[in-house]
């Protein structure tokens, strides 16, 4: 029986926290490829670490009980745990997408799966009567990002989930832009939780790694399958990182919120920014739903500058924000989701969805929030044209 109540303490104490082996309160590397075996025949817990590792299974079972899962799978990337949840699917399915998603989902869907016969559509999950017109009996999933990469649009996943119930048909919720610190999915009802534990859960930019929680045994048994055949399964010392970055995601992800909501409030109030994405601002696009379903906004901001404000001599500008992909380390970063994170999207289907070339994606970092600010500032009053 767990000695703790709150999820600031299971960050630190969850899942298994102290070496059975030494009683380290850490649990060490276990940098090894194979085990030494008692003997032939003889049953012994490791064998080989593509299928286990003392260091990833501390790891897996750290996430499945932040996320509230029966079951946690550790991936060398966010892109490995997407490509291994689609691995659950046959020729013939169609998996429904959210109408803004990672364009690194969308591509593997597009270029990779399409090759086995895996179909998908572009859905707007906000509006569940049109989503569950597009259940057809090839349909077998849903798949959501709430907030979504990168219009942070809110779709309502408890509802969502239960759409899936009624079909027999599974839901998957990237949560990457939120972690369980701010919102677990599965408690909603949603069967499989992806992460790309490259951003959050690690937090420094300095491991690439994804992860994958599931509430079901069968589910489990599959992915478990899926995951020793396929091997794409991270190290023990990235396995370790992850660990000791989600100690302290708490304390992170509130000074990242606590910022995020002062740059979302400052960006409202410029006279330069024509729109800003946020699901934090009263107003915004399901705002009640995201704080039924979730702690806070998420550190996460989108926006859009009026037309006489040179986007590229914004991103020139920046000296403290850094020009960069991915999200959710402790530095603030910015993108242009256009030509870097979703440009395997094709235009018209950007432009149809809302991702303009003049979007800009802002992940908040830990930073002051005045030198944020004053950053930000300086590069809008220098890209006026």
């Amino acid at each position: 029986m767990a000695n703790y109540k709150y999820i600031d303490s299971a960050l630190i104490h969850g899942g298994i926290s102290t070496d059975e082996f030494t009683g380290a309160v850490n649990v060490p590397i276990y940098q090894t490829s194979t085990y030494r075996q008692t003997g032939l025949g003889e049953e012994f817990k490791w064998e080989y670490s593509r299928t286990g590792n003392p260091t990833r299974t501390a790891l897996e079972a750290l996430i499945a009980e932040l996320e509230g899962g029966t079951a946690g799978f550790a991936f060398g990337s966010g892109m490995a745990a997407i490509t291994a949840v689609l691995s659950l699917f046959g020729s013939g399915d169609k998996i429904l997408i959210s109408s803004n998603v990672y364009g690194g989902t969308f591509r593997v869907l597009d270029k990779v799966f399409s090759h086995f016969n895996i179909g998908y559509s572009i859905e707007d999950t906000t509006d569940l009567a049109a989503l569950e017109s597009k259940i057809t009996p090839e349909v077998k999933a849903i798949l959501v990002e709430s907030p979504a990469n990168p219009l942070l649009t809110v779709t309502d996943l408890a509802a969502v989930a239960a759409l899936a119930k009624k079909h027999g048909i599974l839901s998957i919720v990237d949560n990457t832009f939120m972690t369980p610190y701010l919102q677990r999915p599965i408690g909603l009802g949603v069967d499989i939780v992806v992460h790309s534990a490259t951003k959050y859960l690690g937090g420094h930019s300095d491991v690439v790694a994804g992860l994958v929680v599931v509430n079901d045994d069968a589910l489990t048994q599959r992915l478990a399958f899926i995951q020793n055949s396929t091997g794409g399964v991270p190290g023990p010392f990235d396995s370790f990182l992850l660990i000791r970055g989600i100690k302290t995601l708490g304390v992170r992800l509130d000074r990242h919120v606590e910022n995020a909501e002062k740059a979302a409030r400052y960006l409202q109030n410029h006279k330069a920014v024509k729109k800003v994405y946020y699901p934090g601002l009263p107003g915004a696009q399901g705002y009640e739903i995201n704080k039924r379903q979730a702690k806070n906004g998420g550190a996460m901001i989108s926006f859009e500058l009026y037309e006489n404000y040179d986007i590229k001599k914004f991103f020139k500008s920046l000296r403290l924000v850094a020009l960069a992909e991915s999200l959710g380390g402790v530095e603030s970063l910015v993108c242009h989701p256009a030509s870097m994170t979703h440009a395997a999207i094709p235009y018209e289907v950007r432009q149809r969805i809302g991702i303009t070339d003049g979007l800009i994606r802002l992940s908040v970092g830990i930073e002051s929030i005045d030198d944020i600010l004053a950053d930000l500032d300086r590069a809008i009053a220098e890209s006026e044209e």
